[in-house]
């Protein structure tokens, strides 16, 4: 491993948003008599583009009608979100500690990413490094959105390390061959044996991985 440069993942990396827009989003469809549970609202949510999962429901469940469905949602969720978000545990002291550069790679459109980094108080660590998937037009799992984040860095992407939560970012991250480490409590099982991938639960397992990366 060489790494330069680290790129993040927002939702479920850096801040703690993906189950409140889930209870947000569950609630939703819960109006429209869509009855999903919490945690399967989560899965199919997690690390994908919101028009997709859109329309995943709205094919399974035809009187959903996505646009009026997305519109509240990004107003209600960005309304909580402002209200209170929680960090990951251990990022700040992590992001306090690194001097790796370091710079942000979201699904999401930049006023929710800032939106959310703002109220966890970790704004200050990206400066302006933050790209949005729909300001470059390439969502995860396109490789699209992760190559443009190493070009914020100014780095080769080959010595870039992802930090992601989901599926889509690792397989983002492996397809525009940068360094992908899993991040959180999803099943990475599929990418152990993969050369460019690795675990780290948390951001004590980051710090590890990277101090043994300093070492070797």
């Amino acid at each position: 491993m060489n790494i330069q440069g680290i790129i993040f993942d927002s939702d479920g990396t850096l801040v703690d948003s993906e189950r409140l827009a889930a209870t947000v989003l569950q609630r939703l469809l819960r109006e429209r008599d869509i009855d999903l549970p919490h945690s399967e609202v989560l899965a199919r949510f997690r690390g994908v583009q919101f028009a997709v999962f859109t329309a995943h429901l709205a094919a399974q469940y035809p009187w959903l009608d996505p646009e009026p469905f997305m519109h509240e949602f990004r107003v209600k969720s960005l309304e909580l979100f402002a209200q209170g978000m929680q960090p990951m545990p251990g990022v700040e002291a992590f992001l306090a500690r690194s001097p790796l550069p370091r710079c942000v790679a979201s699904n999401g459109p930049r006023n929710k990413i800032e939106t959310c980094l703002s109220a966890a108080g970790l704004i200050g660590y990206f400066q302006e490094r933050i790209v949005s998937a729909y300001e470059v037009g390439a969502w995860k799992p396109d490789p699209g959105l992760i190559l443009a984040a190493a070009q914020t860095l100014g780095l080769p992407v080959e010595d870039c390390l992802l930090v992601d939560d989901s599926h889509a970012g690792v397989e983002a991250g492996l397809a525009a061959g940068a360094w992908v480490a899993g991040y959180g409590d999803e099943d990475f099982s599929p990418y152990l044996d993969l050369p460019r991938f690795r675990l780290a639960p948390g951001y004590d397992d980051l710090e590890a991985l990277l101090t043994t990366r300093d070492q070797g």
